[in-house]
């Protein structure tokens, strides 16, 4: 099947770096699926654009299987999945294993039961992808995120299992960005000091993360790898 035809899943696009992907590959002609937890303006305007979105909890098994099952009746192709979806929580004092069940459940338990269950949509096309978004942040943890790094450090390894079992007809890789884009509410000192992080000492936008997707999906002889994007934060 034509690449073009067979649509490209992305979790998580409501807004930011997801939203950004998904409106580009919608621009470059490609057919896309996003799937969304919380309705934003952004899931309007990929709908307007052509898109099909659909809702999705990753928070529970029994959402991701929900997820799954409409995934199904909606396509019966896949160009590719890119596993976007994340929650950010700190660590809880009332309730850590609370934590650490949401993280998993998003990070790794989503990525795990979409890839086995839907791989035989992938196979409809050729190429195929599998794309995981990590975060710079596993190569040193964090004191204040356990959690948070452990789930990306599991979805990394995802990548490199699902590369071995799913080669030669599903390429399987994984981008690892530090911080590419502030929130608007972002104080002058917290920015300043976030760009003192990394080498290159910039905020690069969303479009790094998508240009990375790009030479992933285009590239024939690339799997099993997770790109760092991180402005030389490990230089530093």
């Amino acid at each position: 099947m034509s690449q073009l035809n067979a649509p490209v899943l992305i979790t998580g696009a409501s807004q930011r770096v997801g939203l950004h992907c998904a409106r580009r590959l919608l621009q470059d002609g490609q057919r896309v699926i996003a799937s969304y937890r919380s309705e934003r303006s952004g899931i309007r305007e990929l709908q307007q654009l052509g898109a099909t979105v659909l809702h999705a909890d990753f928070s529970s098994e029994a959402g991701i299987q929900t997820f799954i099952t409409e995934l199904h009746a909606s396509t019966d192709s896949l160009r590719a999945i890119v596993h976007n979806a994340s929650a950010w929580l700190p660590e809880q004092d009332a309730d850590p294993a609370e934590t650490f069940r949401q993280l998993f459940s998003v990070h790794m338990l989503a990525p795990y039961l979409i890839n086995l269950q839907c791989a035989d949509l992938l196979r409809q096309s050729t190429p195929a992808d599998i794309v995981h978004i990590s975060d710079d942040v596993v190569r040193k943890g964090s004191s204040r995120h356990m959690a948070y790094c452990a789930s990306k450090a599991g979805m990394e390894n995802l990548t490199l299992s699902f590369a071995a079992r799913l080669a030669p007809q599903i390429k399987v890789n994984a981008i690892a960005p530090a911080l590419v884009q502030f929130h608007a509410n972002d104080t002058a000192e917290y920015r300043q000091a976030a760009l003192a992080k990394s080498a290159l000492g910039i905020e690069p936008g969303a479009e790094v993360i998508y240009q990375s997707l790009r030479y992933l999906l285009d590239n024939p002889y690339v799997t099993g790898t997770t790109l760092t994007v991180n402005g030389g934060r490990h230089l530093k």
